[in-house]
């Protein structure tokens, strides 16, 4: 599928504003969406917006399905009369800049108690009936074992009672019954995530502005997908992962990163012809306009790690079945709105991979200024049928990574920065980060994507995330007067000079 030329802002809905302690779908999310249409914008592009699981990752998911509860927007609830007025005077003094995940959960959750108390799914029975016909794939399997998971304190599922954690028969039927009110909550609170998300992807859309979602190819092993699919998993007879997923030494780690997430059981997942993925990719394309696959090479080769292992270092490369997946996807879907994350150890067969499927690949501005750098790689070298970033959100901001540029004293960096981009040292750092958009704004790129961190020309205190690292990601958030008319204004003149 090849794009329009066009721009866009990289912002997960966490990070919006809002009085709450954590970005959600209510009234800032829809002033975005105004934001990028004022200013000529014509993609919003998110995190995966699955139920985050271990440290907060949105790339550790609970699920594969199913939507992150911490996005319901309040006020929305209370506008649908779920809650009053008066229960939601008293906020505590969340941070502006920051995303409190515990504190957030706490009084979010008494809240969404208060509105499920008062919810009537007969008064919904339409709406309700076709959200579950849509969703029977994953629904009642994720809703039963988040009920099952608050009930044994939050373990992995591996943790709990034998009998139900390897889905005896009896077992389910009776925690079935006991737990019949909490399933039905937890449903419950699904369905105004999937509502609240359709509506503000209506508003998008009505504005000329695409969602660009991501599709992370590994799910946590303390997921619902692994404790009802655990045939799809390289998992030992005990629950455990027996292979794990990571990448060798790379830019970000030099003993690689070891991610943890079970391998997949690539044969029995061609038995039933992808059955898993097709449902996945079908269940991302209702929410999204775009699909951005995370770690594509994964599809080619993946690095395969013994669960024992401490570091990623002593792993090996496994061919995967990407060629008969895609092959499947496309088959049963058709021809799909996808660009692929090529990035890292990226070999012959895996840009053969992507170009047998024409998916259009990433380019990262902060990895083009290097000495041995291919031309095809550098800015004024990308083709056509391509996405380009300044960074992602694993890298520096574009400030950040300028000032460790200065800090180094990297000769050869500085010279091309200004020989070809008109930089000086003397410069002003807003000026810096502006030249630069300018830069990959008048590439050959069919879309040029900035991170909203990068807009603000903030240092790494910014920065979403650490590769390898567990705690602080994940965080930041931006204040709403931090959207300024000089802001809206240089972004309008570089649309209008570079016909995006």
């Amino acid at each position: 599928m090849r794009f329009e030329r066009s721009s866009g802002l990289l912002l997960h809905p966490t990070s919006l504003p809002s009085k709450y302690g954590v970005g959600d779908l209510g009234e800032e999310a829809y002033k975005f969406i105004d934001f990028l249409k004022n200013t000529k914008q014509k993609i919003w592009q998110i995190l995966p917006l699955n139920p985050p699981g271990y440290g907060e990752s949105p790339y550790q998911c609970f699920s594969a399905f199913a939507g992150n509860v911490l996005l319901i927007s309040i006020d929305r609830l209370m506008q649908s009369g779920l809650l009053t007025e008066e229960e939601i005077l008293v906020v505590p003094d969340f941070s502006e800049i920051e995303v409190e995940f515990s504190k957030v959960k706490r009084f979010k959750d008494e809240l969404f108690i208060k509105a499920f108390s008062r919810f009537d799914s007969s008064r919904e029975s339409e709406r309700y009936s076709k959200f579950k016909e849509e969703n029977k794939y994953w629904l009642d399997d994720f809703c039963f074992y988040m009920a099952i998971k608050e009930y044994f304190d939050y373990r992995a599922w591996n943790y709990w009672d034998k009998d139900i954690a390897f889905r005896n028969e009896d077992a389910i039927k009776k925690y079935r019954s006991k737990l019949t009110n909490e399933i039905k909550y937890q449903e419950f609170l699904q369905y105004i995530f999937y509502l609240q998300w359709n509506e503000l992807k209506e508003y998008a859309n009505k504005n000329d502005v695409k969602i660009l979602g991501d599709l992370p190819i590994f799910v946590a092993y303390d997921s619902s997908d692994a404790w009802v699919y655990p045939e799809l998993f390289q998992l030992k007879s005990d629950g455990n992962p027996n292979k794990v997923a990571g990448v060798p030494p790379d830019y970000f780690s030099e003993t690689g990163q070891l991610w943890g997430n079970p391998h997949f059981n690539w044969e029995r997942m061609q038995e039933d012809n992808f059955l898993w993925w097709r449902k996945r990719f079908e269940n991302l394309l209702s929410q999204v306009d775009i699909i951005r696959i995370d770690h594509f090479r994964g599809f080619e080769a993946y690095w395969e790690i013994d669960a024992s292992e401490k570091t990623a270092i002593n792993g090996k490369w496994v061919k995967a079945p990407g060629y008969e997946l895609f092959a499947t996807i496309k088959e049963s879907l058709g021809e799909l709105p996808i660009i692929v994350e090529n990035l890292g150890f990226i070999t012959p067969e895996v840009e053969n991979l992507k170009n047998e499927f024409e998916f259009p690949g990433m380019k990262i501005m902060q990895f083009s200024f290097d000495k041995k750098t291919p031309k095809r790689e550098r800015p004024d070298g990308y083709e056509k049928h391509c996405i380009a970033y300044t960074g992602t959100h694993d890298n520096d901001t574009l400030l950040g990574w300028y000032k460790k540029i200065i800090e180094s004293n990297n000769k050869n960096v500085l010279k091309i920065l200004k020989k070809y981009h008109k930089i000086e040292e003397k410069m002003l750092e807003s000026e810096v980060c502006w030249r630069l958009f300018e830069t990959l704004y008048k590439t050959n790129a069919s879309i040029v994507v900035l991170p909203m961190q990068d807009i603000l020309c903030l240092d790494n205190e910014g920065r979403m995330n650490y590769p390898s690292t567990i705690g602080g990601n994940w965080l930041w958030r931006y204040r709403e007067s931090d959207l300024t008319n000089e802001i809206e204004r240089k972004l309008i003149n570089l649309n209008n000079r570079y016909n995006r």
